[in-house]
């Protein structure tokens, strides 16, 4: 592995915070909001397609988002598979109908929300710490939806600078995969320093958390209980109460812990995905930049990245299964890089290799037993290691390099 750059060395422990919307952010009950946003719609095309028929392909379109577990395609793709082919209608003709719901019907259903200024307030003082800010909101609406919902908070994207806001388009998984906040992550560069979901759902906010080894502030009333099976909450109260919280804790208390197999699984699912919607607009040239000539390119990670994937990690996961107590080697894959020339290689070709050899590891991983994540080898420079701790270790290695590339990107795109 390359040295990191300087500036990387030298990263300020910044935090991160992960930012739901509805009954967040936004006084939005989804209950109430759902059935009229879904017959005002359900209206809107109803001159190309009966309200009913409209309303069950919805649903079968969001119930495969919400069950999607893999980094092959957007939600939105995934909606779409499911939704337009069986309405009979020519999707372009609809498109023009749906475009203008979300620019002149949505934003009248305003009404149905209020906002809360304690979540402006909150935020403003969080963007003037220097915090990371997303909105990490189950990203099963289309992105104009987000942002209207923003509006209507007080929070208009135009004005506030958050580094994410999760939507259909651009994301491959939702709430409570625990993947979801691994892809937001992921999105972000995955820094090493301390992050806090902050959330209303026990459920899709907490699971999609602690299944990734996430700290969580609960939005929540002073008398709500866990549900049982819950891991404890970092913090819990109103958005209005969070500053003061933040104020009080030892922030390095937010640290997130990776070693769970849910972490571990979840980081290898987003990890492609994330990489997908980072460098799906890479100028060609921009492939082979470099912010200091004894450092990798952004194509010479993602090659390095396929090749370890491809010869190392999977083959590892096979010796471990096959063998009793193998013999782990420490492989050199470093020199790779100049002996296989990746610096000359084309990055889009390698990305979707990586991505293609990924998939043969999620495959894997998704039918290890328990005793197999517990089978034992023996690593040149590890010692005694089982499956889990050597998976842990390819997790870990992703999300290094992931925070390469983002800053490379980072450096070269407006």
């Amino acid at each position: 592995m390359p040295p990191l750059a300087a500036h990387l060395r030298g990263e300020r422990m910044t935090l991160t915070l992960l930012l739901d919307l509805d009954d967040t952010l936004l006084d939005s009950n989804m209950d109430d909001f759902i059935p009229v946003y879904f017959h005002a719609l359900g209206k809107a095309m109803a001159k190309h397609v009966s309200p009913e028929k409209m309303l069950k392909y919805l649903m079968v379109g969001t119930n495969a988002m919400i069950a999607h577990d893999s980094p092959d395609e957007t939600l939105e793709n995934l909606f779409n598979r499911n939704f337009y082919p069986n309405l009979g209608v020519e999707r372009d003709v609809l498109n023009l109908e749906i475009a203008q719901f979300y620019d002149e019907i949505f934003p009248t259903l305003a009404y149905l929300t209020k906002p809360r200024p304690e979540a402006v307030d909150l935020v403003e003082w969080a963007f003037a710490q220097g915090y990371r800010v997303a909105v990490s909101t189950n990203p099963l609406f289309p992105q104009k939806a987000v942002y209207h919902r923003l509006r209507w908070a007080g929070l208009a994207p135009e004005k506030y600078p958050f580094e994410v806001i999760s939507s259909f388009e651009s994301f491959h998984f939702s709430k409570p995969n625990p993947a979801y906040m691994a892809e937001v992550l992921g999105r972000m560069g995955w820094s090493d320093g301390p992050v806090l979901v902050v959330g209303d759902d026990d459920e899709l906010d907490m699971l999609a958390a602690q299944g990734l080894g996430l700290p969580m502030f609960w939005i929540t009333d002073d008398d709500a209980v866990l549900p049982e099976g819950r891991a404890a909450v970092a913090g819990r109260g109103s958005i209005g109460d969070l500053r003061l919280w933040l104020e009080s804790i030892d922030q390095k208390t937010l640290i997130p812990r990776y070693q769970a197999q849910s972490a571990i699984v979840a980081t290898a699912k987003a990890i492609p995905a994330a990489l997908k919607s980072i460098l799906s607009a890479l100028p060609a040239d921009a492939w082979r930049d470099s912010p200091h000539p004894e450092e990798w390119s952004i194509v010479e990670i993602v090659s390095h990245l396929r090749d370890v994937e491809r010869e190392v990690n999977l083959p590892r996961i096979q010796t471990f299964l096959a063998e009793e107590n193998p013999f782990i080697t420490a492989d050199d894959t470093d020199v790779w890089a100049a002996e296989r020339g990746y610096a000359e290689q084309d990055g889009e070709t390698a990305l979707r290799d990586f991505i293609a050899a990924r998939m043969e590891t999620l495959s894997a991983l998704k039918n290890l037993t328990g005793e197999d994540w517990q089978r034992s080898g023996r690593h040149a420079i590890f010692g005694p290691i089982n499956l889990e701790e050597q998976l842990g270790f390819m997790a870990e290695h992703d999300r290094v390099h992931l925070r390469q590339i983002y800053e490379i990107w980072r450096g070269i795109t407006p």
